[in-house]
């Protein structure tokens, strides 16, 4: 007989099995690779199949593990909900009341069409319990939504809301599951409180199981200007817990927490992983039980006394974003990229090159100076300039003027229009710097309201870059930024984009005497909301001393990320490389820095910095004024080339080689359609043997006859050799053997990369 409370969604390649007969909380049976069509009878032997026994010296009955674990159902590890009244109500049982389940339109796989699902009543897939439904918002496309709110927009995702309540404890808990049509598994907690005296949360955390074929865990961490650098290690007992404290994502910050099958690659390998998409204060976490569980989980990380629910309220957790592959990290990016170019907010123009004239100038702005070095952006094909750090009252140096968002007359005696219309008048879109987050304390707006920050009681936080952080949660201090803001852009509606910094962790970061994070990131997504309300064209980057705001929550506000304040190509490798595990290539800002990087003091060739910035969104930061002729000249043919393979590189599916020599990085993108690709290989270092080996070129149409031959127009890297392999500068081959033999190339020298391009043959 069929049960209808055993769900099975599919989307994708993913399948999500939930067994929700109660009458505790749901579990999730399954969640990883697409089990096909189950017929709907054969549900509940599959979830009866995944019961463990009982043993010996444990509960007297089989212990398993909801979708918020609770140590009333057995679960003895680190638990979903973490909460008290003053003292009591410390521990919950849940009670299911209510299933509501929302799959119209069955199964879909990756390119839209349907696979074989059943969507009847009844059926697989299909299931409603008690009568708690899913709101509908109104018609339309989607918009931009503050943290706690949810979007419901038709798009053939498949929807669980499960209610359920302990009235001893005074709660109710609501949880929603979406799985989205590439195979995105996204879920949300939501806690209210129905007793009569507040209820502090301590911590609400959504966790999903992962199969113990699962043996070793990769996440990332790093610093300023050295982002996103892989560890993995197996995945012993006990708990990996990685716990952001910056009041904002980190610098450090694990894009994605990776579980998968030993020896786990770019290209094989079965993986599952999540992300928290959250901009304050996060953990994320791997735990591997002796009782035989494993599970990832992530969520908000509550400092004492910062949730604390009255009557009625409701705190609703971050999304956490999970993905599952058979085809290791490759495709975890696929579902990952896919979802986000589908995203209505997602940019549908063509990325604008941009040039920042931070390098070029930093602090000493001259309205001659940065006229000729727009002349000279222009020439080179630049299509957007934007005016960095420098631009406001007093900011000639970074120790004053945060805070006072007005041209300095001083330096811009005839205000920005000048350097605006001349911009614009060579057909480039004019772009701005701004930090409106933080204040200097020698600045206007601190002497004024000096109660307008983010304090510990009665002291202000250790100063960071001579700054403090702005009180968002304050009223008025929201109102100021806000009209500031809105009147900058008011007034100057030839600025399109902003620069948007961060360039501090928020430390005791009080609100009115009480922890202020929580608040203040959701004070910051109104402001970002907001402003691209009333001003609906602007674009924004997050940039946040580089990459220290990267996540999917400030990405449903903005239109691109800076990965790094690093422009040192070698550094940006591996950074881009694993900022590209969670965003597609257009979301990444990749720019040409100078010769010597001012970050590391390495010296690199213009051919090395521009294949390294050419798989982005792509752009240049450096005085392109001061250099040669022949620089230049170069400079114009490589960003011509970006622009020539920008449709490619912003729309195809990311590749990343598994090289056996540590001293080769090789990474492409290749069409969709399977008609062309490009990809680059870069020399890091010397290699153990006198060539590195041929390098594989994974993605092509097996099938397919392809053409091989370096980029055309730029010019060749060095390489030491006496002869150049055989098979240059053209070859034609099947994707077959370019992808399982590969090509051996030029003996390239140290820090030197080759861009190759593939077109179809046939």
């Amino acid at each position: 007989m069929t049960d209808p409370t055993v769900i099975h969604l599919r989307r994708g390649r993913t399948s999500l099995v939930l067994d929700a007969r109660g009458p505790g909380l749901p579990r999730v049976v399954h969640w990883g690779a697409d089990l096909g069509p189950v017929p709907a009878d054969d549900l509940p032997a599959l979830v009866d199949a995944t019961v463990p026994p009982v043993v010996p010296s444990s509960f007297d009955a089989p212990t398993v593990l909801s979708l918020l674990p609770e140590a009333s159902a057995g679960w003895s590890g680190r638990p979903g909900l973490a909460g008290h009244r003053a003292g009591r109500d410390w521990t919950t049982a849940f009670h299911l009341d209510s299933l509501d389940v929302d799959d119209v339109g069955g199964h879909s796989g990756n390119d839209g069409s349907p696979a074989g699902h059943s969507g009847d009543p009844g059926g697989e897939g299909r299931g409603r319990r008690g009568d708690a439904g899913r709101g509908r918002g109104d018609a339309g496309a989607p918009v931009r939504v503050p943290h706690g709110e949810q979007e419901h927009d038709g798009d053939g995702a498949a929807r669980v809301t499960v209610r359920a309540t302990d009235p001893g404890a005074g709660l109710t808990l609501t949880v929603e599951i979406t799985l989205d049509p590439v195979g995105l598994l996204t879920l949300r907690h939501r806690l209210r409180n129905d007793a009569d005296q507040p209820y502090e949360v301590r911590k609400l955390t959504p966790v999903l199981p992962v199969p113990p074929v699962a043996t070793e865990l990769l996440d990332l961490t790093g610093r300023w200007c050295r982002e996103r650098a892989p560890q993995r290690h197996p995945w012993p007992q006990g708990a990996w817990v990685r716990e952001g404290r910056h009041g904002r994502t980190g610098h450090d910050a694990t894009l994605l927490l990776v579980a998968g099958t030993a020896g786990f690659g770019f290209g094989h390998g079965e993986v599952w992983a999540v992300h928290t998409a959250w901009s304050g204060d996060h953990v994320t976490a791997a735990e591997r039980r002796p009782t035989g569980e494993s599970t990832l989980s992530g969520g908000e990380l509550l400092a004492p006394g910062e949730i604390v629910l009255g009557p009625g309220d409701e705190y609703a957790t971050p999304l956490l974003c999970a993905v599952h592959s058979t085809a290791g990290l490759d495709g975890l990016s696929d579902v990952l990229h896919t979802h986000l170019r589908a995203r209505p907010e997602h940019p549908r123009t063509p990325r604008p090159v941009t040039l920042n004239v931070w390098e070029a100038v930093y602090f000493d702005h001259d309205l001659d100076r940065l006229r000729t070095l727009a002349d000279r952006a222009a020439e080179v094909g630049v299509e957007r300039f934007v005016l960095d750090d420098g631009w406001f009252t007093g900011r000639r140096h970074d120790r004053a003027g945060l805070g006072d968002w007005q041209v300095d007359a001083d330096v811009w005696p005839a205000g920005l229009g000048p350097l605006i219309d001349h911009v614009r008048g060579h057909g480039m879109q004019f772009g701005l710097w701004v930090e409106p987050e933080m204040v200097n304390p020698d600045s206007d707006l601190f002497r004024a309201h000096p109660d307008w920050v983010l304090t510990a009681p009665g002291r202000l936080p250790l100063p960071w870059r001579h700054q403090q952080v702005l009180d968002l949660a304050h009223p008025a201090a929201y109102a100021h930024l806000l009209g500031r803001l809105d009147a900058l852009l008011t007034g100057h509606p030839g600025i399109g984009y902003l620069k948007w910094d961060h360039n501090r962790d928020l430390t005791e970061a009080g609100h009115a005497g009480r922890p202020g994070v929580h608040a203040q990131t959701l004070a910051a997504y109104r402001l970002f909301d907001e402003l691209r309300a009333r001003h609906p064209h602007l674009e924004i980057e997050s940039c946040s001393s580089g990459g220290a705001r990267v996540d999917l929550e400030i990405l449903r506000r903005t239109d691109r990320v800076w990965a790094s304040d690093c422009n040192d190509a070698l550094e940006r490798l591996s950074i881009q490389r694993w900022t590209g595990l969670l965003l597609p290539p257009e979301l990444v800002g990749t720019h040409i820095g100078p010769e010597r990087s001012h970050t590391t003091g390495r010296v690199h060739t213009l051919g090395f910095r521009a294949v390294t910035a050419l798989f982005g969104h792509h752009g240049i930061e450096w005085d392109i004024v001061a250099i040669s002729a022949e620089e230049r000249a170069e400079l114009t043919a490589w960003v011509a080339l970006h622009k020539r393979l920008r449709p490619l590189l912003h729309t195809g599916r990311v590749i990343r080689i598994d090289h056996p020599d540590p001293a080769v990085q090789a990474h492409g993108v290749v069409a969709h359609d399977h008609s062309r690709a490009v990809y680059a290989v870069s020399r890091l270092a010397t290699s153990g043997t006198q060539t590195p080996g041929p390098v594989r070129l994974p993605g092509l149409d097996p099938t397919r006859r392809y053409a091989v031959r370096p980029a055309e127009g730029v010019p060749e890297p060095a390489a030491m050799q006496i002869t150049a392999p055989r098979w240059l500068p053209t070859v034609t081959l099947s994707g077959s053997v370019l992808a399982t033999v590969g090509l051996q190339l030029p003996a390239l020298h140290p820090e030197q990369a080759l861009l190759l391009e593939v077109d179809a043959a046939d």
